[in-house]
């Protein structure tokens, strides 16, 4: 799809599935960029990609002619937005947002002015986005990650920012948050479910996006029935970890 009928998609809140990849492999990109995704992110803060494997990737899911291309950011910064942008992404996760101020500046390095302050040097995105900054101001999406204690308790002013598009959990940070011991800890079950509740309904009141990363498809289509209106599935790392298991063990009987 265009960069503008996914944005359109996002923004209207219609329902989006997408896939994680953390691994520099243009060709296994490619093939997961034609399975059908909506879109699939590259994540530059945690995932082994870095500058020259972003554009190898987005490179390679634009090939597919199918899934938009984001990216998740290494942090709330200017340079790493500006060049995920330039680069070709249709949009721009940014991690670690606590407050509302810090999602106004996110937003502020998207957009040309004089909505924001990108600076103009689209490479590549002139290709697939399109020169024109008004164009690539409709037609990029930001999306304000809801993952620390503070960004939890600023979640209803972080999604009123005007220009924000949606927010995503990280339910990793968020359990650990909400006083998980680890990503996996149960014993904060009902508190962490509280917390989805409060950013989704946060999300709905300000009619933007509200997306999660969830580790399967099923987790997927529960937080969807739940009211998220995007999810991403696992990652490509896991499940090349997780499918060569299965083999062994079938293998060995």
């Amino acid at each position: 799809m265009s960069a503008a009928d996914f944005a359109r998609r996002i923004r209207s809140r219609e329902r989006a599935l997408g896939y994680w990849s953390v691994i520099d492999s243009p060709v296994s990109t490619e093939w997961l960029a034609h399975v059908g995704w909506d879109y699939i992110c590259l994540d530059l803060q945690h995932g082994l990609i870095g500058y020259d494997g972003m554009l190898r990737g987005l490179t390679a899911i634009d090939a597919a002619q199918g899934p938009a291309g984001l990216v998740r950011v290494e942090s709330n910064d200017q340079t790493y937005i500006g060049k995920a942008l330039d680069a070709g992404a249709r949009g721009v996760i940014v991690p670690l947002i606590d407050t509302a101020e810090d999602a106004a500046r996110a937003v502020s390095y998207v957009r040309y002015p004089p909505a924001g302050v990108r600076s103009y040097g689209p490479m590549r995105s002139q290709l697939r986005v399109g020169p024109l900054p008004a164009d690539a101001n409709d037609s990029v999406v930001v999306l304000a990650m809801i993952e620390t204690p503070d960004g939890l308790e600023n979640v209803e002013a972080i999604c009123a920012v005007p220009g924000l598009d949606g927010v995503y959990v990280g339910p990793s940070d968020l359990r650990i948050a909400v006083g998980g011991a680890s990503p996996s800890d149960s014993s904060v079950d009902d508190v962490f479910d509280a917390a989805l509740v409060r950013v989704q309904e946060a999300a709905a009141a300000a009619g933007i996006a509200a997306g999660i990363h969830t580790p399967s498809g099923e987790v997927a289509a529960k937080r969807l029935a739940q009211g998220y209106t995007f999810a991403t599935v696992a990652s490509d790392l896991t499940h090349l970890k997780a499918v060569s298991e299965g083999h062994l063990k079938a293998a060995r009987g």
